[in-house]
């Protein structure tokens, strides 16, 4: 390519975190030209913060588990889940052996620092990264998208031609407004605990390209974290994340229980999203506190005690000797103490009885061990689920179903695989990420590459 000739790459990403990266290094190593853009300083978007790949283990588990999400991509991410775990071990990548995740799942977990550095190593050998640099919009002929004009930190724009374009941008969970409207109302307001950056870029570009939405009302992955703590960093958040409230009570600010909390902290955090305010009440005893939190969530994960460290960091949290002191929980918390005192003795008497309202299908054990510990969570969002519609190619289709030609769509960019529920972020991007590289090397003659490196395949 000479410099008085257009700029054009066989493929373009828009997005540094696991799909990006995995799309740009496979296609990279495939024999294509590259060019990925970040809008952060560095490579990894949430991936930077994660250690475990993982889904669930087979279609049958993904369906009772995810039974709205679209079956044909989710079953995509459990058929891609071997072929990805062997793409990264074939970089050198330490993998784990796998382990059980949220009971139902399958991972492993990756050395996801060194996997970054390996994609952008094969990045790096045939084409070009750009960080701190965002898309300002895509480039369209005759309703091909055919690359994209970004703008540096400097303000210096440049239009880069490309074969085919891929969003993977992570999703609109940095946007309040994009949260409200295709979410919930409340979730404004809730922290993000993953990738600033991720603030809806590829969805606007997708959108604007004729590409359709799909997952108003979908959801997103997140977790419970204590409200009330000041959060600057998003490494912050493994630590302060209440994994172990399925096996806690949930109390609204009407002093009842309202969900099934022992299906999984994930999807107690949607709930909670609905309720009065978009916060609660966890009640735990001392089983819980010793058998549950002060134990691996993850098998090789060191425990903590999440609820000291929230404690001292200056949350909403108290510790009872008897449930009769929730009469007397404090007034400015908001919470009917006596309605409070009494959901939790309802709950005993009715795990003595077998008959749970909420039930609590994975541990219908009582609450009998004192001391009491109660902490007000709040949810917090990692990803969305809602995003451009794709198919099992990655390619992002309109609203009649056909693909926009020139454009795919990855990672938290892509919606449809979960809803209002989850089996694994990274597999799904990894899987999506790689399925995006044989989509758009599929049929080209990668001469750009060959004119580059003589001998490419």
């Amino acid at each position: 390519m000479s410099p008085t000739e257009p700029e054009q790459v066989d493929l373009l990403v828009l997005g540094g975190g696991m799909a990006g990266m995995s799309a740009a290094a496979r296609a990279a190593r495939d024999g294509a030209t590259v060019v990925l853009v970040e809008k952060g300083e560095a490579i990894g978007g949430s991936a930077a913060y994660a250690g475990f790949i993982w889904t669930a283990p087979t279609m049958e588990v993904m369906h009772e588990v995810n039974p709205d999400g679209d079956h044909a991509l989710a079953d995509r991410v459990v058929e891609a889940y071997d072929e990805g775990i062997a793409w990264v071990r074939s970089l050198g990548v330490d993998v784990k052996d796998p382990v059980t995740v949220l009971g139902y799942g399958r991972g492993r977990e990756t050395d996801l620092a060194n996997y970054l550095l390996a994609c952008e190593r094969l990045v790096r050998e045939r084409g070009e990264i750009l960080v701190g640099t965002e898309a300002r919009r895509l480039l369209v002929d005759g309703g091909r998208v055919t690359g994209s004009e970004v703008v540096d930190r400097s303000g210096r724009t440049r239009e880069i031609g490309a074969r085919t374009t891929l969003l993977a941008t992570g999703g609109f969970g940095g946007d309040a407004e994009l949260r409200a409207r295709h979410v919930h109302p409340l979730a404004a307001d809730i922290p993000l605990r993953a990738n600033p950056h991720s603030t809806g870029d590829g969805l606007r570009l997708g959108l604007e390209a004729g590409g359709a939405f799909t997952g108003d009302g979908a959801g997103f992955y997140g977790h419970l974290i204590p409200s009330r703590v000041a959060y600057g960093n998003p490494l912050e958040f493994t630590d302060l994340t209440f994994y172990h409230s399925e096996h806690g009570v949930l109390l609204n600010l009407e002093g009842r229980r309202f969900c099934d909390e022992t299906l999984g902290d994930h999807l107690s955090t949607l709930r909670v999203l609905e309720q009065p305010e978009g916060r609660a009440l966890l009640v735990t005893d001392q089983r819980v506190h010793d058998e549950w939190m002060l134990a691996p969530y993850v098998e090789g994960v060191e425990p903590l005690d999440k609820f000291a460290l929230a404690y001292r960091r200056g949350a909403r949290a108290a510790i009872a000797e008897d449930i009769d002191e929730f009469e007397a929980l404090p007034e400015e918390w908001g919470y009917p103490g006596p309605a409070a005192r009494d959901a939790l003795h309802e709950l005993n008497r009715q795990c003595a009885d077998g008959r749970l309202s909420p039930s609590r299908e994975l541990d219908a054990a009582p609450l009998l061990s004192p001391p009491y510990y109660v902490i007000e969570v709040i949810p917090a969002i990692t990803f969305t689920f809602g995003g451009l519609r794709i198919d099992e190619r990655a390619r992002v289709l309109d609203d009649g179903g056909e693909p926009v030609p020139g454009l795919l769509a990855a990672g938290a960019d892509a919606g449809g695989v979960f809803h209002q529920a989850y089996a694994g972020g990274l597999a799904t991007a990894l899987a999506f990420g790689l399925e995006a590289a044989r989509t758009a090397l599929a049929g080209q003659t990668l001469s750009t590459v060959q004119a580059l490196t003589p001998g490419a395949p």
